[in-house]
């Protein structure tokens, strides 16, 4: 039997990964709870957040593996801890080079130009932040670590700045300070030196009509592409993810100039044995290919719908990689040529007067029991005091599901959103800067 330790680990994840195969031979322990490790406060502690989680395991069983699937700080405390336990992790260097926003695109611009989009370093604590932009409006503002989103914004002109400026100067420190206490671990290049965890990057804005993310990982130098899930997104500003699909609609020779792409970035910076998951947009009027960024984990989203169509959700992959041999992954053996995840958004603010009840998720998975539903809202809740939100937007629930098309896909989301009575007493007010 082997102890694998999961940070974050919460029922809906620990199922997945109950249902793997060889699951019976793992013994998944909790190591850190999501409110210790995803739900943290503003002003948590890095450091004080590693130590929790060694001493948990001076007290255990030796860990054969630790596992993460979340984004920071789990994506930089997980090879942290690998190391000093003697288990499979990619360097500490590589990991920061990609959790890093600004390092991330300096990287890219020296191994992928052709990719890259156009940048800035910006201090938001700067008298005249504006001073460091050399871009035209439009142009996106966001924390150099962050996730969902958050703190993301589509700035087209002086005034949006300076709301985005308010609201960096208010809220970067959540995940800026401990992001400095992490990268005192490992040693930046010059360029990079003096830009720390509360430093924004100012980008060209390079979304298209098609974005795709690419779930792979890199054994022994080798990269592998397993999956290719394409992004569609909704909202004002087309920032707020509406769904995700299964496998993706883009040709394969784009897919295939993707891959090259990445492969030359994770080779550059020494990336290896641990997965990935890249981020692409592809224009296809100019044929144009962009990489947004490169995240050093799977993505836990997509994990239901490797499950539908390949036969096991892509935690096997990270776990064999945790375990410190070559992932065996199976590929189109599940029920479902096609899975998709929906989120279910708001784009106004209110308070959340009901939930579906016990019953009626019951009665849903019965008529669906293909679907799976996460509930994320509860009642008396104000969605302008959700956690980690985009800057437009609020989840409340997500809907995966699988079937023989994409028309079929879509008559099921409708069908289970008529199933699904949430009530919330809406507001006037929009999305603020805050959630």
């Amino acid at each position: 039997m082997s102890n694998v330790f999961v940070i974050g680990l919460e029922p809906f994840n620990l199922a997945l990964l109950e249902a793997m195969p060889q699951a019976d031979e793992m013994d998944f322990r909790e190591l850190l709870d999501t409110h210790e490790a995803i739900e943290v406060e503003p002003g948590f502690s890095f450091d004080e957040m590693l130590r929790l989680a060694e001493s948990r395991l001076r007290e255990s069983d030796p860990p054969d593996a630790i596992l993460n699937y979340w984004d920071f700080p789990g994506s930089c405390l997980t090879p942290v801890l690998c190391k000093r336990h003697g288990l499979t992790a990619p360097r500490l260097e590589a990991v920061a080079a990609m959790e890093h926003k600004y390092w991330a695109r300096q990287e890219m611009e020296a191994s992928v130009p052709d990719v890259t989009p156009k940048v800035c370093a910006v201090d938001p604590f700067a008298s005249d932040p504006a001073a460091a932009i050399d871009l035209d409006f439009p142009f996106w503002l966001k924390p150099v670590v962050s996730h969902s989103s958050y703190l993301g914004f589509r700035v087209e002109g002086p005034e949006d700045l300076q709301v985005a400026i308010t609201a960096m100067r208010q809220h970067i420190g959540h995940f800026g300070h401990a992001f400095d206490e992490f990268l005192k671990l490992v040693e930046r290049p010059p360029e990079v030196a003096d830009i720390g965890g509360c430093y924004c990057i100012a980008e060209e804005i390079i979304s298209a009509d098609a974005q795709v993310t690419l779930e792979g990982y890199v054994w022994n130098g080798d990269l592998t592409v397993y999956g290719h899930v394409d992004s569609l997104r909704e909202g004002q500003s087309q920032s707020s993810f509406s769904r995700y699909e299964y496998p993706s609609r883009l040709p394969q020779p784009v897919l295939e100039r993707m891959e090259k792409a990445i492969a030359r970035l994770l080779n550059h910076i020494g990336y290896d044995n641990a997965p990935f998951n890249a981020e692409f947009f592809w224009d296809e009027q100019s044929d144009r290919i962009s990489l947004l960024e490169v995240n050093t984990r799977i993505s836990k989203s997509h994990c239901p719908l490797f499950q539908d169509v390949d036969g096991s959700s892509h935690q096997k992959v990270a776990l064999d990689l945790a375990l410190g041999r070559a992932p065996d992954f199976p590929r189109r053996e599940g029920k479902w040529p096609k899975a998709a995840k929906f989120m279910v958004r708001m784009f106004q603010d209110g308070e959340i007067k009901r939930v579906p009840s016990a019953p009626e998720l019951h009665h849903v998975q019965s008529r669906y029991p293909e679907a799976l539903i996460q509930v994320l809202v509860k009642e008396g809740q104000r969605l302008s005091h959700l956690t980690f939100q985009d800057s437009y937007s609020f989840e409340i629930a997500d809907i995966f599901v699988g079937g023989r098309s994409d028309a079929e896909l879509m008559s099921k989301h409708a069908d289970i959103m008529e199933l699904l009575p949430f009530e919330i007493g809406l507001t006037a007010q929009v999305p603020d800067e805050t959630h």
